[in-house]
């Protein structure tokens, strides 16, 4: 199934007028194959305004969707077309299907095929802050609406993450994680369990498509059975 998929996308490239789409890389994605799916296309094209050209006449609502992103684009190109998307299918009222999820379609270099990465609940935000005013943005932002998925969810952090410091993720993570330590160390009740915590991220808008995949992987590596990580994602 994946070999034919990717052969389907090969093909729509050749066929479009030298059309051509380069998919961000990642390794070991957690998820290969996906089944019951539509596919839209963000391609990176210098005649049009914002450098970006939109095809999602192939999705349909009550799919799974594929969502192929040129990994050239920044941000700033990118994510207005992607947030669209989302809305468009969680503002759906006709054929809805609550199971239906989201996935942008990578390179899994570990495979040599295609991995796919969820973002389904991803809250996206497009603000227009300064980099020095980000901790009062973030000091207002409230968790958006999520399930429940512990029997507790940690006091929310926030997570800075420009062009110049994109490499050094495991830096910038690692006082959050030690600050959720700290904070079921303090617990009262010796018996609560912490199974999930909520990050604000804060994504600058020239970081390019494949710097945000590289960096979302690395987040998706983090949840675990007993971890899980909400992300409310602004792109300043």
């Amino acid at each position: 199934m994946r070999f034919i998929y990717l052969l389907l996308i090969l093909c729509c490239f050749s066929c479009n007028n030298e059309r051509v789409l380069l998919l961000p890389e990642i390794e070991n994605a957690e998820v290969t194959e996906v089944l019951d799916v539509s596919p839209g296309y963000i391609f990176y094209d210098e005649t049009q305004p914002d450098s970006t050209l939109l095809n999602r006449k192939n999705l349909i609502i009550t799919t799974n969707w594929l969502i192929n992103v040129d990994k050239r684009l920044t941000l700033r190109q990118a994510m207005p077309h992607i947030k669209f998307l989302q809305d468009k299918k969680r503002n759906a009222e006709m054929h809805k299907n609550e199971d239906a999820k989201n996935y942008f379609s990578c390179n899994d270099t570990s495979i040599g095929n295609l991995g796919f990465l969820e973002f389904t609940d991803v809250n996206y935000e497009l603000i227009h802050v300064s980099r020095d005013s980000i901790r009062f943005h973030a000091a207002k932002s409230n968790p958006a609406e999520t399930s429940v998925i512990s029997e507790l969810l940690t006091p929310e952090s926030y997570l800075v993450i420009k062009k110049e410091n994109k490499a050094d993720f495991e830096n910038l993570i690692s006082p959050i994680l030690q600050q959720k330590k700290d904070f079921a160390l303090a617990l009262p009740d010796e018996n609560m369990k912490i199974l999930g915590f909520s990050i604000n991220i804060y994504f600058d808008e020239n970081l390019s498509f494949q710097d945000y995949i590289s960096i979302k992987s690395k987040f998706e590596k983090l949840n675990t059975a007993k971890l899980k990580i909400i992300t409310n994602e602004f792109i300043f």
